[in-house]
């Protein structure tokens, strides 16, 4: 596709007008403010009048199949939400369902603009088919619990096993395993270091939940004499790439532990706040170095995956956080939205307009009232944009959705089925409880 006359939101998170921007199989081959000398090797020409063409977001944080559970918790704490509704209800899923339920979260995605995820849950083979199907990219992990018992014979770390042999780097590098304990208080020592093992042995990265709350956090020094931060550390898990979700409740001793050992952090800004977790520090992990991403946790608790009302929240919060209105730029919340995201998923030639990357590319529409007078692109991008504003949504040069039609997802049955699959759970946790 040849994008012609288009604005665009460069590498260097600045606004160009009357851009061009070729791609040609699954990279970006061509950028100029002038038409390439052969605009038909580049097939179909797009015409970018009062449009921008960025990059796609990556979502550094999500639980994909719980769009299964949109709306069913709400009003409790994370630990009362958890063990009160979510666990009772994901005792009762099942291949079928975790694959509808996510491929509909994959719909939802791309008509928000959102090209990749960082995807902890299980049934990973589901999970693994729907996300192909739909053209995305995911890194995926098999979220690891354990409360006891040999570790071999854990189910989740046999199904960890399983899918790293199977589909790390499948269809064609869109699907990248990672090594995932769900989280310190849900996960025995023991297996947070066999975990860190495996993760070494296969040379994969980490996802993880780190310092999401001040209770989990507490608890964790009670049990430990350490932080969440100093414990994984300690444990090895982060002698491995990894991606730590949350760390709001962190201390400068977990920052500089954050940044000698290279973690990415994913901020989750809706959830937090819906869960009452508390505010991320984002403006001082930025000030230190490190590398910030931008997640939407589960639609369970967010809602939705709007990403651009996630960028805007993430925005408000780090200014409240710092106390500083100067604080967070609209360059730095766009960079961590897209490029900050690619990099926490190890993406290298991703996040970016530039010559030579991946072509994950969408296009957002300025002719819509919430988006003018135009000022400056970049800050109404960040402060006045929505999810709905994106027209085309491309992966790997492939259109996934465009203008209303989604190209690779029958977005009628996806809702059909997963309301089936709703259905069918909620009668199994009801029949649970009355057993």
């Amino acid at each position: 596709m040849l994008f012609k006359n288009i604005g665009l939101i460069n590498e260097n998170f600045e606004y160009k007008e009357n851009m061009y921007v070729g791609t040609e199989g699954d990279i970006i081959t061509y950028i100029g403010s002038t038409a390439p000398d052969d605009e038909s090797r580049f097939g179909e020409a797009y015409n970018g009048k009062n449009r921008v063409l960025m990059p796609g977001f990556y979502n550094a944080h999500t639980h994909s199949t719980m769009t299964l559970m949109r709306g069913y918790g709400e009003n409790l704490p994370l630990d009362r939400w958890l063990n009160e509704l979510v666990f009772p209800f994901e005792d009762q899923l099942y291949n079928k369902g975790v694959y509808w339920g996510t491929l509909l979260e994959m719909a939802e995605a791309v008509r928000f603009g959102i090209v990749s995820n960082s995807d902890m849950y299980f049934y990973t083979d589901a999970m693994v088919r729907a996300i192909s199907t739909s053209g995305t990219k995911s890194n995926l992990s098999r979220s690891i619990s354990h409360f006891g018992g040999p570790i071999e014979e854990s189910l989740g770390y046999q199904e960890m096993i399983q899918a790293i042999k199977m589909y790390d780097g499948w269809d064609n590098g869109r699907i990248v395993i990672e090594a995932c304990p769900h989280s310190e208080y849900t996960t025995t020592e023991p297996m947070v270091r066999a975990i860190a093992e495996v993760a070494k042995h296969y040379d994969l990265r980490v996802h993880v939940h780190v310092a999401e709350t001040e209770k989990e956090t507490r608890e964790c020094i009670e049990r430990h004499g350490k932080t969440p931060v100093q414990y994984f550390a300690d444990c090895g898990l982060f002698d491995q790439p990894a991606n730590a979700a949350h760390c709001v409740w962190v201390n400068d001793d977990d920052i500089a532990i954050l940044k000698e050992k290279g973690v990415s952090v994913s901020s989750n800004p809706i959830s937090n706040l819906k869960l009452v977790s508390g505010i991320c520090p984002v403006n001082e992990l930025y000030k230190a170095g490190i590398n910030v991403a931008i997640g939407t946790d589960s639609v369970t608790s967010n809602n939705s995956l709007n990403f651009f009302e996630e960028m805007k929240m993430f925005a408000l919060l780090g200014k409240f956080k710092a106390n500083d209105p100067s604080a967070m730029t609209p360059q730095q919340v766009l960079y961590s939205a897209t490029r900050g995201g690619a990099l926490a998923q190890g993406r290298e030639d991703c996040g970016l307009v530039r010559e030579g990357y991946k072509a994950d590319l969408i296009v957002v529409d300025l002719n819509v009232p919430n988006m003018q007078p135009v000022h400056s692109v970049v800050n109404n991008l960040v402060y006045a944009a929505d999810g709905k504003d994106v027209i085309l949504t491309m992966v790997d040069g492939n259109v996934l959705y465009r203008d209303g039609e989604y190209l690779t997802i029958d977005v009628e049955q996806a809702i059909a089925e997963t309301e089936n699959a709703k259905n069918k759970m909620l009668a199994g946790v009801e029949a649970q409880k009355n057993s």
